[in-house]
């Protein structure tokens, strides 16, 4: 007995050294970045903003100024109820002490400056693939803001998936913190285009179907899904359902919000449309270009519409 009591206990030990080292909050990037000495481009920080939707998630719910960034919104998901940080530039409750290499850390790589893995629910997966002078201008933008005091509640999220340490397991199976690369096939609007959809604006974040784990089905991203906050269902925005848009149709719903056949967005689309109306006309047109090229692909099927009693 002293010998298999002493084996499970080696086993054991062995277990949790193996756990601890994979769920490393730096195992994927490397150690907290160190970044030279760079003017920002206020202006750039700007189009990244409205880029990555941060107003959507940060802004205080209930009031009209999507600048003021004290966090609250809740969000919930199939492991609990997240609540968005205050991200404003207050030194107290937000991220006002924190520093660029922080941000930087933070979005691509989804570690706190006080090295704890963030949950996915905040899409690093997707922002790990801009350009760093892209988050280093959005640092210095969000830093021109008006500071909002207030403590965000802590998350309501259940055994095991509170443990912060088992999402470096996840980062493991789903997180590819691989830069966006341009592909010389295409046209540079397009390449814009690919890379805003495919890391600032996050799109396959919503508008792809995923695991019991939580993580993007590849083989059908973009192919829509199930809402991830368990209402509605988000549409597929590859051709499988956008065949009779044009690419000038995408690119007056990214700035309007209306439809070929007059119908308008709704559900987190609306702030979502808040977000792109404010990006340049360039920028619009090559996401709208960018998205057109999406192939058909098949998304999951959508269940029965309950009949009205």
């Amino acid at each position: 007995m002293r010998r298999i009591f002493l084996g499970a206990a080696i086993a054991a030990a062995i277990g949790l050294s193996v756990y601890w080292l994979l769920t490393e909050p730096f195992i994927l990037s490397g150690r907290p970045i160190t970044l030279a000495a760079r003017t920002p481009d206020l202006a750039n920080g700007k189009v990244v903003f409205n880029a990555g939707g941060c107003a959507s998630c940060h802004a205080v719910p209930g009031q009209p100024d999507r600048l003021k960034l004290g966090g609250g919104l809740a969000i919930h998901s199939p492991f609990g109820t997240f609540y968005a940080p205050n991200i404003s530039p207050d030194e107290a409750d937000g991220i006002g002490r924190w520093t660029e290499a922080n941000f930087v850390t933070a979005v691509t790589s989804g570690v706190s400056p006080g090295g704890q893995h963030f949950f996915p629910v905040f899409p690093y997966t997707s922002y790990a693939h801009a350009r760093v002078d892209d988050i280093r201008d959005l640092f210095a933008y969000i830093k021109t803001l008006a500071k909002v005091a207030g403590k965000v509640r802590d998350h309501d999220v259940p055994f095991p998936f509170n443990i912060r340490r088992n999402v470096g397991i996840w980062k493991l199976l789903f997180f590819d913190a691989k830069p966006f690369t341009p592909d010389s096939a295409h046209s540079a609007q397009w390449n814009r285009g690919a890379y805003l959809v495919n890391s600032l604006g996050h799109c396959a974040e919503c508008h792809s179907p995923r695991n019991f784990l939580g993580g993007i089905i590849t083989a059908q991203r973009f192919a829509g899904g199930p809402n991830p906050e368990g209402e509605g269902w988000v549409p597929n925005i590859t051709e499988k359902e956008l065949s009779d848009w044009s690419a000038r149709d995408i690119d007056y719903f990214l700035k309007t919000g209306q439809t070929p056949d007059g119908d308008s967005a709704g559900g987190s689309m609306v702030a979502v449309i808040k977000n792109t109306s404010q990006l340049p006309d360039a920028d619009i047109a090559a996401i709208a270009e960018y998205v057109k090229s999406l192939p058909p692909v098949v998304g999951p099927p959508k269940p029965p519409k309950k009949a009205n009693k």
